[in-house]
């Protein structure tokens, strides 16, 4: 326990990452905050160090398989044993049982994940109490799973002590547990027997290789009547940024950034820093050739893996445009082709204040908005700048109720958030199966008819052409259009975008917005490519994701207005303001 704490501080304290990354560093301060607020009678979970150490002790009773080593059984490492702590240490209040019911594992390759794995499950296996546990390793391929099976195997072949403690006895291609009828067992996508399981432990292999969600899925829903079923992904990155893995990623990510909480769910992510994992302005992120950054990426460093072999690795990279992209992806656990998140959620978090619609009072305002097709979220943006130089941002959401009542699997993550959201007063659930433009009229017309609102700009009119017709007959200006329309596009949308980013940075004095949550969740689901030229445009990090941007794109386009062309002294003014 001395071990997994001193780590988790460690990582916290290395505010300048030189040896952990972001990602590691917030997965820790988050266990370091669960401690504290356990403390408390609102935390419905308790930290439990026996369950926490009972895990580690039996991993280290089982021999190494393969290799030299110092000792002849396994010794575990300060981050796995941070991990194993950490999943296992939770328990509900309610019941004792795992707190956890869902880990995301992402590391260099060689840092022993089918290792530890395997003692996770045959721990799983043996030792939770369960009646008849199933334990599952499943992978794309009969060979990927075979890579957490053998290994267990061969530790209960050469472990006559666990043999004849609980009855374990090693066959081909399974497992058995004769004192309470477990088994355990790899599995594959191929395999004709997906459906039917009803397991206690899966773990899924190497998931950057899926190319669909299907096994996942399938695994997830199998869980059924257990008391305390665990899904472990463990990856390293992969080439395929609109894969599931990957969209996975992306959600352990919110969790670990706070922008999703999800109490249920265990992350840490082992990668390289990029420039906007730092708080420092700085331009650039880890230079992979670097060998002092390489243990962000590999925990094991100088144990499972050796730096000599990465320096191997390395030379040959910078040489070497195909081994390049191995070395950065296998070795340093950097996914090839991947976006970089636009904003910093943090930052964005620190510029949410009490705002209302009395700090627009007397402000010329602007109205940016997203009209989904009919089934989806639709928003609005309120912006102006204030007295002070602040750009102010209010934002709603909108959705069709119908989407509450989804059953797909690939969207119950945000189905849930959306329930959440619209009962706490967050997101607006209009009647019936199609988003209701009209509740979206009527909330222009209530900011039009009580503030200065100059103009209403849409990226897309989708089934909203009848509305913006109707605004700009009531609302005609001399013949100017009050509802007009921009084409999203990095043209269009580099210049707000740039000014919101830099006001971000610079904090809450210059840009402030209402705290809205789902706003805080879009914005973290923004992502950009960022050209040569200077050019970005905010999008989804995969076009077929859930992760929805509609009120980043309601923002910009708030906010896109202010930069057009001055045509008087009080709008170039205000464009040189906004601009600063």
């Amino acid at each position: 326990m001395a071990i997994a704490l001193a780590y988790a501080r460690a990582a916290v304290a290395d505010k300048r990452q030189d040896s952990h990354c972001k990602l590691v560093r917030l997965a820790c301060q988050r266990q370091l905050d669960d401690l504290k607020r356990a403390r408390g009678k609102d935390f419905p979970y308790r930290y439990s160090p026996e369950h926490a150490a009972d895990v580690c002790r039996f991993i280290e009773l089982l021999p190494h398989i393969e290799g030299v080593w110092e000792t002849p059984t396994i010794r575990l490492e300060p981050a796995q044993i941070f991990i194993l702590t950490t999943v296992f240490g939770w328990r509900r209040k309610d019941n004792g049982l795992r707190r956890f019911t869902m880990a995301y594992e992402e590391v260099a390759r060689k840092n022993a994940k089918s290792t530890k794995t395997a003692g996770v499950s045959l721990y799983c296996l043996t030792c939770e109490d369960e009646v008849g546990p199933q334990v599952l390793t499943v992978a794309t391929t009969f060979d990927q799973a075979k890579k957490v099976f053998y290994p267990a195997k061969r530790m209960v072949e050469k472990t006559p002590d666990l043999q004849e403690a609980f009855g374990v006895t090693p066959w081909a291609k399974s497992i058995t547990c004769g004192e309470n009828g477990g088994y355990m067992q790899p599995l594959h996508a191929k395999s004709k027997s997906q459906d039917g399981h009803n397991p206690h432990l899966v773990t899924l292999d190497e998931f950057h290789a899926h190319k669909d969600r299907g096994l996942f899925d399938v695994m997830r829903s199998a869980f059924g009547s257990r008391k305390q079923p665990l899904m472990w992904a463990i990856t390293t990155a992969g080439p395929n940024i609109h894969g599931p893995c990957f969209e996975e990623r992306s959600f352990a990510v919110k969790v670990l950034e706070r922008s999703v909480i999800a109490e249920h769910y265990f992350a840490i992510i082992f990668t390289l820093d990029r420039a906007e994992d730092y708080d420092d302005g700085r331009k650039e992120g880890d230079d992979p050739f670097d060998e002092t950054k390489w243990i962000k990426a590999n925990p094991l460093l100088g144990v499972a893996v050796q730096t000599e072999e990465l320096r191997q690795y390395a030379i040959e990279a910078q040489a070497n445009p195909a081994a390049l992209g191995e070395f950065k992806t296998k070795r340093l656990n950097i996914w090839s082709g991947s976006l970089s998140a636009w904003l910093n959620v943090a930052q964005w978090e620190r510029c949410g204040a009490e705002l209302t619609l009395d700090d627009f009072e007397g402000l010329d305002c602007w109205i940016g908005g997203d009209l989904s097709s009919v089934d989806d979220l639709s928003a609005i943006v309120l912006a102006a700048l204030d007295a002070d130089d602040r750009l102010l941002v209010k934002t709603w959401l909108f959705l069709p109720e119908v989407r509450l009542a989804s059953k797909d699997n690939a969207v119950k993550q945000v189905t849930d958030l959306y329930k959440r959201w619209v009962a706490d007063g967050h997101l607006i659930a209009t009647p019936g199966n199609f988003i209701d433009h009209r509740a979206i009229e009527d909330k222009i017309r209530e900011l039009k008819a009580r503030l200065a609102v100059r103009k209403a700009t849409f990226d897309q009119w989708n089934s909203g052409l009848a509305m913006a017709a109707r605004l700009n007959e009531d609302f005609d200006d001399g013949g100017e259009a009050f509802a007009v329309q921009l084409a999203k596009n990095a043209n269009n949308h580099t210049d707000p975008a740039r000014a919101i980013e830099a006001r971000v940075k610079a904090g809450p004095n210059k840009l402030c917005h209402d705290g809205n949550p789902v706003m805080t969740w879009m914005i973290g689901n923004a992502f950009v490519d960022r050209k040569v030229n200077g050019s970005i445009l905010p999008k989804k990090e995969t076009p077929n994701s859930p992760n929805k941007i509609d009120g980043v794109d309601g923002m910009i386009n708030a906010t896109a207005p202010m930069l057009l062309p001055a045509e008087d002294d009080d709008a170039a003014a205000l464009i040189a303001s906004l601009a600063a």
